[in-house]
């Protein structure tokens, strides 16, 4: 009837304001140095009225701190900003959006649909989060507050679906929030686009401030040192700096870098245990235990003996599974870019090459190079010793890794090489030329753009087109492909 107030649509436009209030504060925070008294006064009452603590405005306040107080948020962080969950949160349990009176106009019925007062509440979430990471502190960095960075950085990952850690190419394996749609016409952020974009962010910001940090004295400090979460910016960092160590602060590196190894290793001992193995080797005959016993092909091979009087059938055959694997011996090596930009590459890879090693018939030799090579096979068995051995940064030159690798290939059908590099390479055809000899002898060759857990690769365009062209190209750069291929071949 018309005169009447739309009280349905006053409280909408309320809502509304009160979410663009919390967002418009945001923005000032992050690109804005100066306090705005007006935008914190009005955030602060939004915050208030729907019942959530002032300590969400405070970037000096962690999440965690605001979830120790407050259990119950806890779980609204979690997935905060996954597509799906979000809407599903603000719709209310129980009712479909394609059925009742509105249903019928379409996407006005979807707008009414939405819970504004849910909206409000996790756009002051939502804040919370990106504001404590991307608000990071001026000056000097302490080891709280880096331990504190990336605890919130943490609650971030939490929030787009993700394990803490793995958007950085850290130390997580759970299985993430894959690419999705954007869903809900747009509202909620495109992870598929995000989410590569948003990890190298995090780590470009971690890495900042491991590097403002005086990390020398803080390890010379068993206690401070006590407080630093290992990560890969961390591990780099401690890996460029370790020669310039000594006494405590060389021992508390050590343990930083045995940790961060110790639960990588975990991880990708788990993804090797579960991706798929060789073909079974059916010239070995299937050993005669009842488990091995396969009924179904002992009962049909043996249906001539069916007796339909006594109804009874009589076996005079068993059938039985094979369940041998083809055991030759495989001989993998790895050869691993340590420029500096190659940093996640070497930490997994040394990683992934002690994992191979502990499989039986498995022969690994790994070699690190920048403008020298290194032969690190002696080591294989312990990343730990592996990485302390090694020496990031430098120029880039295959071919002295090439003149380490090409002796090791004793036989080619039951050698895979694995070449893991960006490829910018000083000396590109001669490089090339070698690559393509192992490849013509036999032996299974594997480029690889890079190795870690985010999944970024860069690869020379010049390199790309000639492995593709080879037939050989470059394996995306996620450690779950790489590790695929190896197990397949190698058992």
């Amino acid at each position: 009837m018309t005169g009447q107030p739309n009280h349905a649509g006053t409280e909408d436009t309320a809502q509304a304001n009160r979410r663009q209030v919390l967002y418009w504060r945001l923005l000032a925070q992050l690109f804005d140095h100066e306090e705005h008294a007006p935008l914190e006064s009005a955030s602060l009452a939004v915050v208030e009225d729907i019942g959530l603590p002032p300590a969400l405005l405070d970037p000096q306040t962690a999440v965690d701190s605001v979830v120790q107080r407050h259990p119950e948020l806890a779980a609204e962080f979690e997935g905060l900003m996954v597509p799906g969950v979000a809407e599903e949160a603000e719709t209310e349990p129980g009712l479909d959006p394609g059925e009742g009176a509105g249903a019928e106009t379409g996407e006005a019925s979807d707008a009414d649909d939405r819970d504004r007062a849910a909206e409000v509440r996790r756009a002051a979430l939502v804040s919370k989060v990106l504001l404590n990471v991307f608000h990071s502190p001026p000056g000097n960095v302490s080891a709280s507050q880096l331990s504190r960075w990336q605890s919130d950085a943490g609650w971030l990952e939490r929030a787009l679906g993700c394990e803490p850690g793995q958007l950085r190419g850290g130390r997580a394996g759970g299985t993430g929030a894959g690419p999705t749609g954007t869903g809900g016409g747009g509202r909620t952020p495109d992870l598929s686009r995000l989410i590569p974009e948003i990890g190298p962010e995090l780590g470009s910001i971690e890495a900042g401030l491991v590097r403002r940090m005086r990390l020398r004295e803080v390890l010379a400090d068993p206690q401070l040192a006590g407080r630093l979460t290992p990560s890969m910016s961390l591990i780099e960092q401690l890996l460029r700096d370790k020669d310039n160590l000594s006494g405590v602060a060389l021992a508390n590196a050590k343990a930083l870098i045995r940790r961060f190894v110790d639960e990588v290793a975990e991880v990708l001992r788990t993804q090797v245990e579960k991706s798929s193995v060789g073909a079974l080797d059916r010239s070995v005959p299937p050993k005669r235990v009842f488990r091995n016993l396969d009924l179904d092909r002992t009962i049909w091979k043996n249906l001539t003996n069916w007796d339909p009087e006594e109804e009874r059938l009589y076996v005079d055959r068993l059938f039985y599974r094979h369940t041998a694997r083809k055991t030759t011996p495989q001989r993998l090596i790895v050869v691993v870019d340590q420029s500096g930009s190659m940093v996640d590459s070497m930490v997994n890879c040394t990683i992934l090459a002690s994992i191979f090693a502990g499989l039986p018939k498995v022969d690994v030799h790994l070699i690190a190079y920048d403008t020298q090579a290194l032969d690190l096979t002696p080591w294989v068995h312990d990343p730990f010793e592996t990485l302390l051995r090694t020496n990031l940064g430098g120029g880039t030159d295959g071919t002295v890794a090439m003149a380490l690798a090409q002796p090791k290939i004793a036989e080619p059908r039951n050698t895979v090489v694995v070449w893991i590099s960006d490829f910018y390479e000083w000396q590109t055809e001669p490089l090339f030329e070698s690559m393509a000899a192992i490849h013509r002898s036999g032996a299974k060759f594997i480029p690889v753009g890079s190795v870690t857990s985010s999944g970024r690769a860069s690869v020379n365009p010049w390199f790309r087109e000639r492995f593709k062209d080879q037939g050989t190209p470059v394996l995306s750069g996620h450690i779950r492909k790489l590790v695929h291929e190896l197990k397949t071949f190698l058992t």
